[in-house]
């Protein structure tokens, strides 16, 4: 008998294998429900009682269930859950923290559920309705004990909607909709409505949040949820973590910001539309780094800004007597980067719409409201700190839409060709420029180094507005015949240069042999059907020699030194080009270089207001400060550097006609070699003590008595410095593009 017993038991259980789960499962949650129903002091700690191990065994089993079934299937304990609405109970239970510490209970068991689950669960109503409200329970208080509880809770709802993003829309809410119900009485109504078999909750209750219920939801609990929503959403999960970024706990900011960067990355139009518009959200970021700029200190050394250590948001760990013993404002300045790396990121990582408002927020709040003034003052100190941080910013932000309103704030937003009239219509840009030829030799190298790291960004329009918009029509070029010329003047018509009758050069770089400089260097894209390419090799021999041989021999000293010859440059070169060639790829520049027949020849030519400061300077390198010059001629070797044909022709051709008054990176060089070779004449020993100071620089032979003409010497030398690199530069891109093409 007892054998037939058994034998029966194993076939029930076999008919049925979920059944005792089930009974499990209810067996704990109406232990948890009889607690309310019988227990009398409801001022006892949730720890005091059974209910943690109640929900940690209902956790548990679910798991189990889900794990002895088919992916996908519903068992009969989590249509119990979604059936009775467990988790709406639990939500009234957590709100009212009765008895104390339920909502740190409620919030772990949501949080596990959806951490631990694989199904989809918040497609349910059921599911998403009471996570909804617990949402706007979280971030209420600041330092509350729930924080922890609550940060989880919330990121592990943002997860789930990275994994599938169309469920945020169920997290839209119309802010018509009306609030929770309250619960004056506390634990009398708690006691309601957990005995409600089936809901959890009063029927007046349920009438009052039905509302809140998305349409397509309400008609059935799976269905993906209605994009039509108007701009009177509340989106209270991004509410929510935009207060726990205000907690005092430095984890709980992090936690809060990463599920901030989930958020922001939703693809849902909807979703980004109402971050931007009915959130605090593009406030909190701006708000934050203009309260992070101003806690700057007011004068700051512009190497400790320059050389502070790479800044990670998420990675600031700090001692505060340390910082302060490196130097004062270390902390502010590192609290400051990290924000703004943040917030880069952030912009980086954000739907494209929402990055686009979020950029221009940084932008009108932050650069413009803030960061201008700084930079239009004149206090010398202040300039240069101001622009030492702009330097630092730009070498920092990486995102497409921060970097493109970065730049329209520095450089404007203007295509069409700058003139002398026009080149002050942008203050900012004006203002920035003319600051690299400040009275101040340390505003001029910051800025310069400024524009230095600039010019290296990816982005077309910074080359466009400070280069390519003036050098568009070609109209630096002789459109006059031979005989129409003007006469020359000392072999020269006026600013002009013509090598042939230059006593530097020899016969063999007559006018005939040349190559114009659109033929002996095409740009990376492919050539215009209007310029045919030719062999070349001489010519780019000729090219290369005539810039090795600007500095006269008796102003070189480099031979006399093992180490600095022309080919260390040819492999910087090679490196470098190759490097500014990936950055160029996707810039549209076909239709390059321009057809003759095509340009405004007979328009007036403005180098622009940049090329003009940059000219003016290399013209006054003999008199100098060394790193000025230094400076200087790292901006002009990277504007060379790129790859497009008007700047091949403008800056590295010294064969090209120009028209009269009329300027070129090479004209500006020999005018500096023709001062040159008149003032070596008028210093004794110029030679030996150019090689001395050479070697003084180079930290070959120590300090010792003074030399004169110090500035001049050591401007000779970044000249003959610069001259080896920019033959370098022309003869790397030339084969370059040699290699290039079929």
């Amino acid at each position: 008998y007892v054998l037939i017993v058994i034998s029966s038991l194993q076939q029930v259980v076999c008919l049925a294998p979920s059944l005792p789960l089930q009974e499990d499962f209810v067996y704990h949650w109406k232990a948890i429900t009889h607690y309310y129903i019988e227990t009398s002091d409801d001022k006892a700690p949730v720890t005091d009682t059974n209910i943690p191990s109640h929900l940690e065994q209902m956790l548990d089993i679910l798991t189990q269930e889900e794990g002895e079934r088919e992916s996908g299937e519903t068992g009969p304990c989590m249509e119990y859950l979604l059936h009775h609405k467990i988790l709406e109970t639990l939500y009234t239970l957590g709100k009212a923290d009765c008895p104390p510490g339920m909502k740190q209970q409620v919030l772990t068991f949501y949080t596990k559920l959806l951490a631990h689950i694989r199904q989809p669960l918040l497609p349910h109503i059921n599911v998403h309705r009471p996570v909804q409200k617990l949402i706007r329970l979280c971030g209420e208080v600041l330092a509350a004990p729930t924080e922890n509880e609550e940060i989880q809770f919330l990121c592990i709802v943002c997860s789930k909607l990275k994994q599938d993003p169309y469920l945020v829309d169920f997290f839209l809410e119309n802010k018509s909709k009306r609030p929770d119900t309250k619960t004056p009485g506390g634990t009398e109504v708690v006691k309601e409505n957990v005995l409600a078999p089936d809901t959890g909750q009063s029927r007046a209750e349920e009438q009052a949040e039905r509302p809140e219920e998305p349409q397509a939801a309400a008609a059935a609990s799976t269905s993906s949820p209605s994009s039509n929503h108007n701009n009177g959403n509340n989106y209270n999960l991004v509410t929510s973590l935009l207060n726990l970024t205000k907690s005092p706990d430095g984890r709980i900011v992090v936690k809060a910001c990463e599920g901030l960067m989930l958020l922001v990355s939703l693809p849902e139009p909807a979703a980004a539309k109402c971050l931007t518009e009915n959130t605090e959200l593009c406030e909190l970021l701006t708000d934050r780094l203009v309260s992070f700029y101003k806690a700057l200190p007011q004068s700051m050394d512009p190497l400790d800004i320059e050389t502070v250590e790479s800044v990670n948001w998420g990675l600031d760990v700090y001692n505060l007597k340390e910082d302060a013993a490196v130097f004062t404002g270390k902390r502010a300045l590192i609290s400051f980067l990290s924000w703004l790396d943040y917030c880069d990121q952030l912009i980086k990582e954000a739907q494209k719409s929402a990055a686009a408002v979020m950029a221009k927020a940084v932008r009108e709040k932050f650069f413009v409201s803030v960061m201008e003034p700084q930079l239009m003052q004149t206090s010398e100190v202040g300039i240069l700190t101001s622009t030492a941080l702009l330097n630092r910013i730009i070498r920092q932000v990486t995102s497409d839409a921060l970097l493109q309103e970065m730049i329209y704030f520095l450089l404007g937003e203007e295509r069409e060709p700058e003139t002398q009239a026009t080149m002050a219509q942008n203050p900012l840009r004006h203002r920035l420029i003319e600051h690299c030829d400040h009275l101040s030799d340390e505003i001029s190298i910051m800025t310069l180094r400024l524009f230095e790291h600039l010019i290296q960004k990816p982005s077309q329009h910074i080359l466009h507005s400070l280069l390519l918009r003036s050098l568009e029509e070609r109209n630096y070029l002789e459109n006059k015949p031979q005989e129409e010329r003007e006469p020359l003047e000392n072999g020269q018509p006026h600013d002009a240069v013509d090598l042939e009758e230059d006593p530097l050069f020899g016969d063999d770089l007559s006018p005939d042999s040349r190559l114009s400089g659109s033929d002996w260097l095409s740009s990376s894209p492919p050539q215009s059907p209007d310029h045919s390419k030719c062999d070349g090799k001489t010519e780019v021999h000729k090219i290369v020699n005539s810039f090795l041989c600007l500095v006269p021999d008796e102003a070189k000293s480099s031979y006399h030194v093992e180490g600095t010859g022309y080919d260390t440059y040819l492999r910087d070169a090679h490196r470098q080009f190759r490097d500014y060639c990936g950055v160029c790829q996707r810039w549209d520049w076909r239709g390059n270089p321009k057809p003759l027949e095509k340009c405004n020849l007979d328009s007036p030519f403005f180098e622009g207001h940049f090329l003009k400061v940059l000219f003016d300077r290399m013209g006054r390198i003999l008199d100098q400060p060394y790193d000025v010059n230094l400076q200087v001629t790292a901006v002009l070797s990277k504007l060379s550097m790129f790859p497009h044909p008007h700047l091949h022709e403008y800056l590295l051709d010294p064969y090209i006609n120009l028209a009269p008054g009329c300027r070129s990176l090479f004209s500006v060089i020999v005018r500096v070699v023709g001062d040159l070779m008149l003032r070596i004449q008028r210093i004794p020993d110029f030679t030996p003590k150019l090689l001395l100071v050479r070697k003084r620089l180079l930290g070959l032979e120590p300090e010792g008595i003074n030399i004169d003409h110090m500035t001049l010497l050591e401007g000779v030398i970044v000249l003959e410095e610069f001259c080896k690199e920019l033959a370098a530069i022309a003869f790397v891109k030339y084969h370059a593009a040699a290699a290039a093409s079929p």
